[in-house]
Formats: structure tokens, C-alpha cells, sequence
């Protein structure tokens, strides 16, 4: 059993249910929020008892998700807080997301003692709270550069998910899969946890160690090791770019080799390519954070915002500002 996961003393043959809160953003995330909930009602269906209660909140009573489905909120936020463990699932931009009175909730909670936990872009609603610092915790990766740049006081990973003391925080996508299955198995032992996953043909636990990303030969396109070592390590230098001569030592071959691979396999030399890569996560920051145009150039490496402008009108025949307008407008149209 992890460590970090509480094994509640009220567990057992005439145990009360451990009491699950879920906390659904508006705009939550379908898949994230199923992947939470339903190995814990699994779990209650195959072992013909009630091992967990799970209770919603929410300052309204109708949470409406990413899609045309909603949850009920059966609490308030002032309401019944006797819980054990807290979770956010939140999708879309949750960088927007400044609701205080959530805020000041998740504190008293932490403070109380229950375990709070973050998912998929829950964990950043965490880290703005307040309730971070310190702490090990992880995002969706499609978040984690915004989250590094507004909170350097975190210790961000690239994992599943992270168990750090008071703290939960899953990735989201199919990960909470994972996440409740460390939960049940502490709680229950690993041959009831496996039960409740094969219920799901969740058959292949990840641990939590496990990445987030699809492995990197299947993302670039090739199984060369020079191009992968010379890829990794520009996913690793995003905001202080390498030099060709430092990514051809790293990928032990001559720059002018490295370049022939990259342009014979990709149609790229190998600093276009990581232009390219630079700014692929800057445009996830211009639509998905609300982070200045300034910080997003230093973010990813680019010498200043007036570079960083051209630079993106160039790759994606638009300006920075006009692309986030853009993808604004067309948030309000869905809602």
C-alpha cells in the first residue's frame, strides 16, 4: 500500500463508508470525471456493501459538463463537510477559474484535515487556492509549462498521479483509473482493487511513475536514437533552448548528421523542428493560460515578445493576441 494513501480506521465489516467528495468544475471533463467515480460504485456493486459514499457539491445545483451531460451538486459548499477525501475534476482553462469561496472551502478542508485532491486540470485549481506549495503534485501535461511559470513553489512531475501527504493529484484522461485503483487496493487489498479494474478490462495497471505522453519514437515519428535523444532533450530545454552543437552532443553524432536525419525524415532541420516544438507549446499557453505575452516568450525560449509574436504569426498565419481572442469567442459560442 502507498504510504500516503489513509487507510481510514473506520474501514471494515461494520465500517461507515469512507465519504468521497467530488467537486465537478463547470466544463469538466467527461472522461476524467467517470474515470474518478465509477471504479468507487464499482466497488460498492461488487462488494454488495456501501464501501464509499460519494457526495457532489457545488455553488449551483446543476454542474453542466465539456459536453451536453451534467451532475446533480447534492451539497453547498457550507454544507455537511464530514469528509475523507476531497476531489476537483476541472477541464477547459482552470487557470480562469477564481472562484474565492472555493478558494477559502478547499482551505478549510485541508485544514480540517481531509485529504484534497486535484484532477486533470484540477490540480491547477489547487495550486491556485494556496494549497500546493511545498508539495509534489502533478497536471495534465497540456498544463504543466503555465503551471511551473505561475508556481515556482511547486514540485511539478510528469506523472499519473502523486500522493503527497495531505495531497492527491492525477493527470485526468484514463489516469484516475489508476489513481482508484491505488485507492481501493490500500484500502481493501490488491485482490479486491483488481476486481473492480478487470470490471472496467482494466487490465494493465500503470503505476504512477508511468508517463503521460505516448512514447516519444510513436510522437516524433522515427525509431532513430540520435533524433529521440536530440528530441528529449529539447522537450526538456523548452524555455532555455540548446544550441545545434549541444543537441548534437547530446544525440553523440555531428550537427550536419543530426540535421540530415531530421530533414530525411521530417522534411525539417533539426532548430526548425524545435522552433516548431517552442511554439506548439506556446500556442497551448496563448489559448489555454492567462499568461501575458511576455511571459509566454521567456516561457519558451524566445528572446522577446516581439520575436515571439513574429514568430507565431509566421507558423500559424495569425497573431498571438488574435489567436486567444479567437479561441475566447469560440468558448462563449459552445457554452
Amino acid at each position: 500500500m502507498d504510504a500516503n494513501i489513509r487507510k481510514s480506521d473506520k474501514i471494515g465489516s461494520e465500517a461507515v463508508p469512507y465519504r468521497v467528495g467530488i467537486y465537478p468544475v463547470p466544463g469538466f471533463a467527461l472522461m476524467s470525471y467517470a474515470c474518478t467515480v465509477e471504479p468507487l460504485r464499482a466497488a460498492n456493486l461488487l462488494s454488495r456493501k456501501p464501501l464509499y459514499d460519494i457526495v457532489h457539491f457545488g455553488p449551483e445545483p446543476r454542474v453542466h459538463s465539456s459536453g451536453d451531460t451534467f451532475v446533480n451538486a447534492r451539497f453547498g459548499l457550507e454544507e455537511d463537510n464530514r469528509l475523507d477525501m476531497l476531489l476537483v475534476v476541472a477541464g477547459g482553462d482552470p487557470f480562469a477559474y477564481r472562484y474565492t469561496p472555493v478558494f477559502r472551502w478547499l482551505r478549510r478542508l485541508a485544514q480540517a484535515g481531509v485529504q484534497v485532491g486535484g484532477v486533470s486540470g484540477g490540480s491547477v485549481i489547487l495550486a491556485n487556492a494556496g494549497l500546493m506549495a511545498g508539495h509534489r503534485m502533478t497536471v495534465h501535461w497540456e498544463h504543466a509549462a503555465s503551471l511551473a511559470e505561475l508556481h515556482p513553489d511547486v514540485i511539478l512531475e510528469r506523472r499519473l498521479y502523486v500522493i503527497d501527504r495531505g495531497r492527491v493529484t492525477c493527470g485526468g484522461g484514463t489516469a484516475p483509473l489508476d489513481l482508484m485503483h491505488a485507492l481501493i487496493s490500500g484500502h481493501h487489498g490488491r485482490v479486491f482493487a483488481r476486481l473492480v479494474s478487470d470490471w472496467f478490462l482494466h487490465t494493465d495497471i500503470r503505476a504512477a511513475a508511468a508517463p503521460q505522453r505516448g512514447g516519444l519514437a510513436e510522437r516524433v515519428g522515427s525509431h532513430s536514437p540520435h533524433m529521440l535523444e536530440a528530441v528529449s532533450a529539447m522537450e526538456n530545454h523548452i524555455a532555455d533552448p540548446l544550441t545545434l552543437k549541444q543537441l548534437a552532443l547530446v544525440a553523440g553524432v555531428s550537427g550536419r548528421h543530426l540535421n540530415r536525419l531530421f530533414t530525411e525524415a521530417l522534411g525539417r532541420s533539426v532548430m526548425e523542428y524545435y522552433r516548431d516544438l517552442r511554439l506548439e507549446v506556446a500556442q497551448r499557453l496563448v489559448k489555454g493560460s492567462a499568461m501575458s505575452l511576455a511571459e509566454i516568450a521567456d516561457a519558451t525560449g524566445f528572446a522577446n515578445p516581439g520575436h515571439f509574436s513574429n514568430s507565431y504569426s509566421d507558423r500559424y498565419a495569425v497573431r498571438p493576441m488574435a489567436d486567444r481572442r479567437a479561441g475566447m469567442s469560440a468558448g462563449k459560442e459552445t457554452e
